[in-house]
């Protein structure tokens, strides 16, 4: 899972950065409007927690973009303004909650969880390829009723790869997904992760195939 935080008070950002990380998100951070939009490019997280007062680009106006591209991803306003108007035009321009400074790490956390799974509720509960089946809202991997064990980063590889069944997902796919900004991944790492990944799967006779100069593609093992 990966997350933007977009907040331009730095002691705020790094804790809820450290907090994020530590509960194994991938974060990105950046502290203005328009760094904000240059990020949310790609759509590629599945929250953003935005401060309405930014540099350089209000937080509305960064909501109001977002909306406008037909993105379904949750939001999290954050915010210092406790009037009834902010909130209102917030929630009106598509925010999915919002909490006003100071707020507890416990409830921030909570909140996040909760609009995460929201988020894949767009998509349905599961992802299944066969008799594999990912649970979205608990964020574990089954093959029939037994529960597959995977470390968190393998789990976020087999989600993406569930995911896009049928199209190749890449190595900077990959990358992007499970590592934030700062954080020291890259491709190695990735071909680490991938092939743990295929030991556990190989009982079940699910293969990650390798496609050459491309990345992965998830499919049946041909092993009888």
């Amino acid at each position: 899972m990966r997350i933007l935080i977009v907040e331009d008070d730095v002691v705020l950002a790094a804790a809820l950065t450290r907090a994020l990380t530590q509960a194994a998100y991938a974060v990105d951070c950046v502290d203005n409007g328009e760094d904000a939009e240059r990020a949310l490019a790609g759509d590629g997280y599945d929250l953003l927690l935005l401060d309405i007062a930014l540099p350089r680009m209000d937080g509305l106006q960064v909501l109001q973009r977002l909306r406008q591209r037909k993105s379904r991803m949750p939001v999290l306003l954050l915010t210092a303004r406790d009037t009834l108007d902010d909130r209102v035009a917030g929630l009106d321009l598509g925010a999915d909650d919002y909490m006003t400074k100071p707020f507890d790490l416990p409830e921030f956390e909570a909140r996040v969880r909760a609009l995460i799974r929201r988020g894949q509720f767009h998509t349905g509960k599961t992802l299944t390829h066969g008799e594999l089946r990912f649970d979205l809202e608990a964020h574990r991997l089954f093959h029939g009723d037994q529960p597959v064990e995977l470390s968190v980063r393998e789990l976020a590889v087999i989600e993406l790869l569930l995911s896009r069944q049928g199209h190749v997902v890449t190595k900077e796919q990959l990358v992007d997904r499970l590592f934030g900004w700062g954080d020291d991944g890259g491709s190695n790492a990735i071909e680490v992760y991938v092939h743990r990944l295929r030991k556990k799967l190989e009982p079940f006779k699910i293969d990650i195939r390798t496609v050459r100069g491309m990345g992965y593609l998830l499919e049946k093992s041909s092993a009888v």
